[in-house]
C-alpha cells in the first residue's frame, strides 16, 4: 500500500538540489517536460500522441532490474466506447536513454510502433463473438549508440479495452476466465539477458487536484477532487537489466557506492508523426514525409506548469540535445514564484526588489508557501540583510569572494551560472531539473556543516548527467526502500532528507549511508511519488532550507531552524496525495484499466420519479472502489434528501462484522468516506445503507490479505 509522509518534522530536501559537477558547461539548452495531460496547444489536439507521465526506478522486488514507464493519451473515460482509446498508427513512440555524458544524442532507443486490425468490420461493437476491432499489436525495436535499429519484438500483444464483463468474459464476447488473465498475456519477454515489455490499457497511476490548481492555484486540501480520478491511460513499460543500461554492462551488485556515478541514466519520452496528413474524400487518410516529434516528457511538469504557453509547443518539438536556453528564464525567475511572495510584505518580510510585483494575496491556497526573503539575516560573517529568493532579488549572488572559496560557486565556469544577480532560483530550480543531483559543495545535506549552509554536509545523492538537458535521471546504484517498511514515502527524496537531517540513525554523522526513499523522485521517479506536492514545496524554498538557508523567521539568536514558517512549508498539502487505487505487487506495477461499465458511481441527480409515481430512494450507493481492497476502500454515495444513514458491513451469513459509521446525520449532497479496514478475514461482504430500521441499499464487496 502507499504511505504518505506525515512526520510533522524537517521535509527538506537536497534531494531536488543539485548541479554542476567537474564537465563544461556546453552551449545546449536544458528543460524539463512533465506529467503533461493535454499540456501545450497543438499537443491538446492530438490525443493519441500526447505523452503524459514518465516513470524510472529500481525494481522493488529484483534490484538488478529497472523500470521504465510512458504513459501515453490522457483523461481517458473507461466508458468511451465504441471505439475506445488505442496506440495510434503512424506514430513512433520511444523511450529514450543516456547513460553517458560524453557521447552525443542517446545512447539506447526503445522504439515502439502500432497495427490496428478489425476483425468483424460488420458489427458496431468494439468486442463480439470473439473478435475484436481496432486490434492492436506491436514492434519493438532498439537502436544503441545511433546505430540501425534492430528488432526485438513483433506481434506483440496488446491487451483489449476492459469494455465490460459481457465483452470480456461472456459467451458473446472473447469468452476469457478474467480481465487480468489477458492483461498478464500482454507482458512479454524481451530476447537476450532478460527483462520484459507491456504495452496497453491501464489505471493512470498519476494524481492531482488539476481543476482546482487549474482555477489559478484554487488549492482546496479540504475538498479536493482527483483529477484522474478513475481514468485510464495507455502505458509502454519496460523492465530491463541493470547491465543492459549501465554504459560499461555492469551489474547493479557491481557499483562501488550508492553514489557510483557511472551508474546514473537519463530517461526521456517522446512520440512523432511523420509531417504530412492526407484526408482522402473516401475516408482514409495517407501520411507522408519525415517524422516530426510532437511530444516529449522527462521530468514531471514543467511543460505543463513551468513553462508559459508560449514555450510550450517549441519545447515539445526540441530534444534534451537541442533546448532554447531562452527558456531557461522559467527556472531562474519562475511564475509560480509569483505566488508564493506578498506584494506587501507581511510577518516581517524583506521589501520588495525595486520595480517588482508579486501576487501572493491573491492565491491563498499557496497562503503556506512563503519564499525565504531574509533567510540568515544577521549571522556572523554573511551579507546583514541576509539572503532573498524572491523574484527579481539576488539569492546568493551577493556572496563575496572569499564567502564563495571552497564552494563550487567558486568555480570560473559554474559560478557565473549558478550565482546570477536578479535570478535568485539559478542556485536551485535551475540546476535541479537540468543536470541532477551532484554530490558537491555546498549541495549537501546541512547534517554537519555546523550553522554554516555552504560547507560540505552529509553525503546525499547523485544523479548528475550534464548533458544539460530535460531527463529523468536515475542513479541505479541507489537502493530500493521496501514498500512495506514504515519508512516508505511518497515525498521522496523529501522525506530522505527528513530522515538525513532529524533522524539519530543517519543525523550523527556525515558518513554515506542508504537513507530510505533516496530512491524517490526526484532520483527517478516511482509510481507512487507524490510529484505535485514536492515540487510546489521546492518552489516554496524547502530546497534552499536543506542547505541551511532557514526560513524568515529563523532569526539571529535562534537555535531551532523548525519555525513556524518551515512548518507551514512542510504541511502544505494540495489534498490528493496517492492515487485512487492500490498498485499491483509485479511488473508492470500499474493496475488494471477500470471498467467500461463499473468506473462510474451512481448519481441519484439523474434518476426520476418512476413512470408509476413512486419515488426513488433517497440514497444511492456506487460500488466501493478499489474492489476488491485490502486496507481502506471508498464508499461512494448520494444523499437526495437530509437525515441520518447507518451503514453496516455483514458476512455471507448476515453477521455484522462492522459498522462504518452508524446514524450519522447527513445533507443532501455527494459523499466519499473512506473506511479504514478492521481486522477483518478475507472473503466476500454485504455493505448495507439504512435509514433507522429501513433498509435502502446494498452492495457486494470483496476483501484480500
Amino acid at each position: 500500500m502507499k504511505k504518505t509522509f506525515t512526520r510533522p518534522i524537517l521535509h527538506l530536501s537536497l534531494a531536488a538540489t543539485a548541479v554542476v559537477g567537474a564537465l563544461a558547461w556546453s552551449g545546449q539548452n536544458t528543460r524539463l517536460e512533465a506529467s503533461s495531460h493535454r499540456e501545450a496547444p497543438l499537443i491538446a489536439d492530438d490525443l493519441l500522441a500526447d505523452n503524459t507521465d514518465v516513470y524510472a526506478f529500481r525494481d522493488p522486488t529484483n534490484s538488478e532490474m529497472i523500470n521504465i514507464i510512458a504513459n501515453f493519451i490522457p483523461f481517458q473515460l473507461p466508458q468511451g466506447g465504441p471505439n475506445y482509446y488505442h496506440f495510434g498508427e503512424n506514430i513512433r513512440y520511444e523511450i529514450h536513454v543516456k547513460n553517458d555524458a560524453t557521447t552525443v544524442g542517446d545512447d539506447i532507443t526503445y522504439r515502439f510502433t502500432f497495427t490496428r486490425t478489425n476483425q468483424d468490420p460488420t458489427t458496431h461493437f468494439n468486442i463480439r463473438l470473439g473478435k475484436e476491432n481496432l486490434k492492436t499489436t506491436y514492434t519493438l525495436e532498439q537502436s544503441i549508440k545511433g546505430a540501425a535499429f534492430t528488432t526485438l519484438v513483433t506481434n506483440g500483444i496488446v491487451p483489449p479495452y476492459n469494455v465490460g464483463p459481457r465483452a470480456i468474459t461472456g459467451a458473446a464476447g472473447l469468452g476469457a476466465a478474467s480481465y487480468e488473465a489477458l492483461f498478464n498475456g500482454g507482458i512479454q519477454n524481451l530476447p537476450s539477458g532478460g527483462g520484459r515489455v507491456f504495452c496497453g490499457p491501464v489505471d493512470d497511476p498519476f494524481f492531482v487536484d488539476i481543476g482546482g490548481i487549474e482555477d489559478l492555484g484554487g488549492i482546496r486540501s479540504a475538498s479536493a477532487r482527483d483529477g484522474l480520478y478513475h481514468k485510464n491511460a495507455n502505458a509502454i513499460a519496460l523492465q530491463i537489466p541493470i547491465s543492459a543500461l549501465q554504459k560499461t554492462g555492469k551489474t547493479g551488485a557491481q557499483a562501488a557506492n550508492i553514489l557510483d556515478p557511472d551508474y546514473v541514466i537519463g530517461v526521456w519520452a517522446s512520440a512523432s508523426r511523420p509531417a504530412i496528413r492526407t484526408l482522402n474524400t473516401d475516408g482514409t487518410q495517407t501520411t507522408s514525409g519525415a517524422y516530426v516529434q510532437v511530444s516529449r516528457l522527462g521530468m514531471p511538469l514543467t511543460n505543463e506548469v513551468v513553462n508559459p504557453i508560449g514555450n510550450k509547443d517549441e519545447y515539445n518539438a526540441r530534444t534534451p540535445y537541442n533546448e532554447n536556453r531562452a527558456f531557461d528564464t522559467n527556472f531562474v525567475n519562475p511564475e509560480l514564484s509569483l505566488y508564493m511572495a506578498d506584494d506587501n510584505p507581511v510577518n516581517g518580510a524583506a521589501p520588495k526588489p525595486p520595480g517588482q510585483t508579486y501576487y501572493g494575496e491573491a492565491v491563498p491556497g499557496f497562503n503556506k508557501l512563503r519564499i525565504q526573503s531574509k533567510s540568515l539575516a544577521g549571522r556572523t560573517g554573511l551579507p546583514a540583510n541576509g539572503f532573498d529568493f524572491r523574484n527579481g532579488a539576488n539569492g546568493l549572488s551577493v556572496l563575496t569572494t572569499a564567502q564563495r572559496a571552497g564552494t563550487v560557486f567558486a568555480d570560473p565556469t559554474y559560478g557565473p551560472i549558478l550565482l546570477q544577480a536578479g535570478k535568485p532560483r539559478s542556485v536551485d530550480l535551475l540546476p535541479i531539473f537540468q543536470t541532477g543531483v551532484p554530490n558537491l559543495a555546498p549541495y549537501q545535506l546541512a547534517t554537519g556543516k555546523n550553522g554554516n549552509p555552504l560547507a560540505a554536509g552529509k553525503p546525499f545523492i547523485n544523479n548528475f548527467l550534464p548533458t544539460l538537458g530535460d531527463m529523468l535521471r536515475l542513479n541505479m546504484a541507489v537502493p530500493t526502500t521496501p514498500r512495506n517498511s514504515a519508512d516508505f514515502s511518497s515525498e521522496g527524496l523529501l522525506a530522505a532528507a527528513v530522515l538525513g537531517l532529524t533522524d539519530a540513525r543517519f543525523n550523527t554523522t556525515t558518513t554515506l549511508q542508504a537513507i530510505p526513499n533516496m530512491d524517490g523522485f526526484p532520483n527517478g521517479r516511482r509510481l507512487e511519488d507524490d510529484v505535485v506536492r514536492i515540487e510546489l514545496q521546492a518552489v516554496g524554498g524547502v530546497v534552499l532550507a536543506s542547505l541551511g538557508l532557514w526560513y524568515d523567521d529563523f532569526g539571529p539568536a535562534a537555535t531551532n531552524p523548525v519555525t513556524p514558517q518551515l512548518n507551514n512549508v512542510l504541511t502544505f498539502t494540495t489534498g490528493i496525495e496517492r492515487n485512487d487505487t492500490t498498485l499491483r505487487a509485479a511488473f508492470p506495477y500499474m493496475q488494471l484499466p477500470w471498467s467500461g461499465t463499473k468506473a462510474q458511481p451512481t448519481v441519484t441527480s439523474q434518476r426520476g420519479s418512476s413512470a408509476l409515481g413512486l419515488q426513488s430512494s433517497p440514497v444511492a450507493i456506487g460500488q466501493n472502489y478499489p474492489n476488491p481492497f485490502n486496507e481502506r476502500t471508498t464508499f461512494h454515495y448520494e444523499v437526495a434528501k437530509a437525515g441520518p444513514l447507518t451503514l453496516t458491513v455483514t458476512d455471507m451469513m448476515g453477521r455484522k462484522v462492522a459498522t462504518v459509521f452508524n446514524n450519522k446525520e447527513h445533507k443532501a449532497g455527494t459523499y466519499d468516506f473512506v473506511w479504514k479496514v478492521p481486522t477483518l478475514a478475507a472473503g466476500t461482504y454485504i455493505a448495507t445503507v439504512k435509514s433507522g430500521a429501513t433498509v435502502l441499499q446494498s452492495i457486494k464487496l470483496v476483501h484480500t490479505n
